[in-house]
């Protein structure tokens, strides 16, 4: 199934200020979490962002700030359970949740079970979510596509959303995927 961007909402879990360092491949993960924020904005797909425990874990990197994006504190793992966030994204009115974040086995895996027994269509996105081990990552990868999300890279997302070559969209993007 495509990935359409009318149909779609980013969920950008917990990349905050004293989590991110900690993580494998923080550079990488941010980079790509920046081309799927600016993605999102160029083609309508509305954005919540997540901050666990902010108290502890300060704010969203400021590397993220995007203008238009949704930020909600949470203190569940998964985002679903926490009231705030599930009443923020039902009312989004999307089927499609495209995720990414940190850390893969912890918030994001178990938001994507959250939204799949739930009944949404979640795609997590690869190289735009982090663990602090390599081996954790790869757990989680492996029991999200064993559980039927979609394990997707942020160049799918972007081209999915687009749909096409060509528009004004496509070229203004293009730039950040080269």
């Amino acid at each position: 199934m495509l990935i359409r961007a009318q149909d779609s909402i980013l969920v950008i879990i917990d990349m905050q200020e004293r989590l991110v360092p900690a993580m494998q491949a923080p550079a990488r993960t941010i980079r790509n979490t920046r081309t799927l924020l600016a993605s999102a904005q160029e083609v309508g797909v509305p954005v919540i962002m997540t901050e666990q425990y902010p108290a502890g874990l300060g704010s969203t990197v400021p590397e993220l700030a995007t203008e238009g994006a949704i930020v909600l504190p949470k203190m569940h793992f998964s985002c679903m359970e926490d009231e705030k966030f599930s009443a923020e994204f039902r009312r989004q009115g999307r089927k499609q949740a495209v995720l990414a974040g940190m850390e893969a086995h912890i918030c994001v895996v178990q938001t994507a079970a959250s939204l799949i027994e739930e009944g949404y269509d979640v795609f997590v996105v690869s190289d735009a979510t982090a663990s602090r081990t390599l081996e954790s990552e790869q757990a989680c990868l492996a029991r999200l596509n064993a559980s039927g999300i979609g394990i997707v890279t942020t160049e799918m997302v972007v081209f999915e959303w687009l749909g096409e070559a060509g528009t004004p969209a496509f070229k203004k993007l293009l730039p950040l995927i080269k």
